[in-house]
């Protein structure tokens, strides 16, 4: 099996609904709109973080949780329609990396003092 044909067998995703143009122009489609949307959502979601674990005052802490949270859940509704739309790919991992991967940090937690 070549190479292109065994990261081919890896890929995960659904087919393309077809309903962006054939030529790509400079104006947007929707696959751009909501690409750009949960790059955004991305970007927000890092920010919130920060603030929730530096808000000094308890109901500020309280709020943007809340819009944390709210964020969090648009962010994974974009992704489900981009993947939906199979616009959103991912890479299935070997099976011998995952493997190793979980051994490697389970290993760290002897490290651990508790």
């Amino acid at each position: 099996m070549s190479n292109q044909q065994s990261q081919n067998s890896n890929k995960i995703a659904n087919p393309q609904t077809g309903e962006l143009p054939k030529v790509k122009t400079p104006d947007m489609n929707d696959r751009d709109f909501l690409n750009d949307a949960l790059s955004t959502c991305k970007y927000l979601t890092d920010s919130l973080n920060i603030a929730v674990r530096e808000a000094s005052h308890e109901q500020l802490f309280t709020d943007v949780l809340q819009i944390l949270t709210e964020t969090h859940q648009s962010c994974r509704e974009l992704y489900n329609l981009m993947f939906q739309h199979g616009w959103y790919k991912l890479e299935a991992e070997e099976q011998q990396k995952l493997d190793q991967a979980f051994k490697q940090f389970n290993n760290y937690s002897s490290q651990f003092p508790y």
